[in-house]
This record gives structure tokens, sequence and C-alpha cells, in this order.
């Protein structure tokens, strides 16, 4: 087991509220999920049959990024346009679904930017560190194959952009709030240094579905600690502990 540090300056700001969370979603209708309690990750794969690879899954997210491989990796080309903010609280996270005409393309494959959301801490974690919050911007290809680029954020300056996004937050779980005079660009989420680890893995909520292409940017983007206690008084803590990594390998560029 690994232990996750967040920086003393973090837990002293913030207080923690109901929790929630997801990757590409909430649950299925019916089938209740949540980050605690007798319905949290240990007990995932006992609530629906759907989640059975949340129980014996072996490429399963998140994990602790560690034993990484320096490799040859195809550089990340982010082609995201601007658009007017949609903002959905889906019960379990803030997700901010992207209008059609951004992407990301990774060695020849393109991959289109669906929705952006975001965990408090982060899912995964670096050499058993992690941080105060994770982004994870969701692509899907041609083939319906999911890519996911996570971006950590350390606690720093008041995040331009992010604020945006949480002036807007709607904090009721099922509530969508749709700003056509309000414009971000998921560009400018992104930290100026693109390097990134490298893993096969699976949505970090049920139903844990595998086959996911995962690149985790190693720079952090910065938020204050006041923007951070803003989302976890809204959705709470919403991050599934760390996975067995098994056979997998790390690579970094």
């Amino acid at each position: 087991m690994f232990k996750m540090v967040i920086t003393a300056a973090f837990f002293t700001s913030i207080t923690i509220s109901v929790p929630m969370g997801a990757i590409a979603g909430g649950g299925h209708d019916g089938d209740h999920w949540d980050y605690m309690g007798h319905n949290g990750p240990e007990h995932w794969a006992d609530i629906s049959k759907e989640f059975k690879l949340c129980g014996n899954g072996k490429e399963q997210s998140p994990i602790n990024i560690s034993d990484v491989k320096t490799a040859n990796l195809p550089v990340i080309q982010f082609d995201y346009k601007p658009g007017s903010l949609e903002v959905l609280n889906n019960g379990h996270t803030i997700q901010v679904n992207h209008a059609a005409g951004s992407s990301i393309t990774v060695d020849g494959e393109k991959y289109e930017l669906l929705q952006f959301h975001f965990h408090t801490p982060s899912e995964n974690i670096v050499d058993g560190k992690s941080f105060p919050k994770e982004m994870h911007l969701v692509h899907k290809n041609a083939r319906g194959q999911l890519a996911v680029v996570g971006v950590f954020t350390k606690i720093g300056a008041k995040h331009r952009v992010l604020n945006k996004i949480w002036d807007h937050m709607p904090r009721k779980a099922g509530e969508k709030k749709m700003m056509a005079s309000v414009s971000i660009n998921a560009a400018d989420l992104l930290p100026a240094d693109r390097g990134y680890y490298s893993f096969n893995g699976s949505l970090t909520t049920p139903p844990c579905s595998e086959g996911v292409k995962w690149m985790v940017l190693k720079t952090p983007i910065e938020a204050s600690s006041e923007q951070i206690k803003r989302f976890i008084q809204v959705i709470g803590t919403n991050a599934r502990p760390v996975q067995p990594t098994h056979a997998r390998r790390v690579e970094a560029l």
C-alpha cells in the first residue's frame, strides 16, 4: 500500500464534505456507487455484475507511477479550440462537456476531446506522492477507443481558467449550466511542458472498463488552495485508491 502525501497547507485550508466522483460519466442507472461506505471502491465489484472488472481487472486505474522506463514515446499533438462553457455536476464530479472540434493526435491516431473533469485528491500518484487535484481530459477515436490525458495540480497561484469554471459550477447533482457568453479553451489548462507517463489502464469509476490509453503529464499546473476548497465544498473527495500495476509497463517521455 502506498501513502498519499499532500502538503500541510492543503489540509489546513480545506474542509472535506460529501464524497463523490467520475471519469467518463456517472454510474449506470440504479447501480449506486460512491467513494466511501458500503458502496465505496472496495465494494464496486459487488454492486453489479457489470462492475466485475473493478474487482478482478488486471489493468485497472489509477496507479502508483513508479519504476518508470524512459522510452521514445510519440509527442502528444494537442489541437484544442475555444468554445462556450457547459458545466455538469453529475453527482460524482464537476464535468465540462466540450464542443466538437478539439482533439489530440498520438502516433498518427486522432482522438476527439469529449469532456474533462476533476478529482480531489489526485487519483494517480507518483512514487507514492499524491497531488491535491487531478484533471482528466477524456478523448475517443473513430473506433470508440478512449485516451485520457491526466494533469496534476499543485497548490500555488489562482488559475484564471479554472476560476471561470468554478464561477459557474452547479451545486446540485444532475444540474447543468450552459454559458454561451463564457468561452474557454482546454489548452489553457495544460502545462507548458508536455512530457508524460504512459500506461494501459481503465476507467477509474464503474464499470472500470479496461483498454484505456493513459497519458499523465509530468508537470503539474497550479491552483490556489481556495479553488480546491471550492470544489471539495460541492463534490467532496472523489479519488479511487491506486490499483495493482501487475505486469504493466510504465513508460515516460
